[in-house]
C-alpha cells in the first residue's frame, strides 16, 4: 500500500503576506491622497501634465465602467475573493501562482473595502499628455495589474512545482531492517 501522492501545499505565508501588504498601502495611500486633497477632482501635478494625483471617486467597476453600481461589485468582489483563495489552496506548491494571487487577492480586498465602507472607490494616478488621460488607478489596481502580467507570464512558463515530500510505501517501511551503526 502506499501513501497518496501529494504535489505540496500551497505557500500561504507569501500569499497571505503579500496580500495584507497591498491592503494596508492601498489604503494609507487612499487615506493620505485624501488628506492632501480632499474634495474630489482637486488636483497635484507631480511630473508637470504627465503624472498628477487627483482626487477621483470611482462608484462603477475596472475604468469606470457601471458608474453606481458598487454594492452589486462588492457582492461580485466578495465572490472572487472566495475564489481567489480556494483556487490558491488548490494549487499545490508554486511560488510564483502564490506571489500573483497574493498581489490580486490584496488588490481585490483593497477596492473591496472601499466599496463597503464608502460606496465607491478612491482612485489618485492620473497619466498623460494633456487631454489623452489613462484610466486614474490605486495602488489596488496596480497589484491587481501586475498579478494579471504574473499570471500571463506563468502561462508561458513550464510548470514548475516545488518538491514535496516523496510517497512513503508502507508496507515496504514495515519490513525495512533497522540501521545499524558500527
Amino acid at each position: 500500500m502506499t501513501a497518496s501522492p501529494t504535489h505540496g501545499r500551497a505557500r500561504w505565508p507569501i500569499f497571505l503576506g503579500l496580500a495584507a501588504l497591498v491592503v494596508v498601502a492601498d489604503q494609507l495611500a487612499k487615506a493620505w491622497l485624501v488628506s492632501m486633497l480632499p474634495v474630489p477632482g482637486d488636483r497635484l501635478s507631480v511630473i508637470g501634465d504627465y503624472a498628477r494625483l487627483v482626487h477621483s471617486q470611482n462608484s462603477g467597476a475596472l475604468f469606470g465602467l457601471f458608474k453606481d453600481q458598487a454594492l452589486l461589485f462588492g457582492i461580485v468582489s466578495i465572490g472572487v475573493v472566495g475564489l481567489i483563495v480556494w483556487y490558491h489552496g488548490s494549487s499545490g506548491r508554486n511560488t510564483l501562482l502564490s506571489v500573483a494571487l497574493g498581489l490580486l487577492l490584496g488588490g481585490a480586498l483593497g477596492n473591496l473595502t472601499d466599496r463597503l465602507r464608502l460606496g465607491y472607490v478612491v482612485d489618485f494616478v492620473d497619466l498623460g499628455i494633456g487631454d489623452l488621460r489613462f484610466y486614474t488607478f490605486n495602488v489596488a489596481d496596480m497589484a491587481i495589474s501586475g498579478a494579471v502580467l504574473l499570471l500571463i507570464l506563468s502561462a508561458f512558463l513550464p510548470i514548475q512545482r516545488e518538491p514535496a515530500a516523496k510517497p512513503i510505501d508502507v508496507e515496504k517501511a514495515a519490513d525495512a531492517p533497522e540501521a545499524v551503526d558500527a
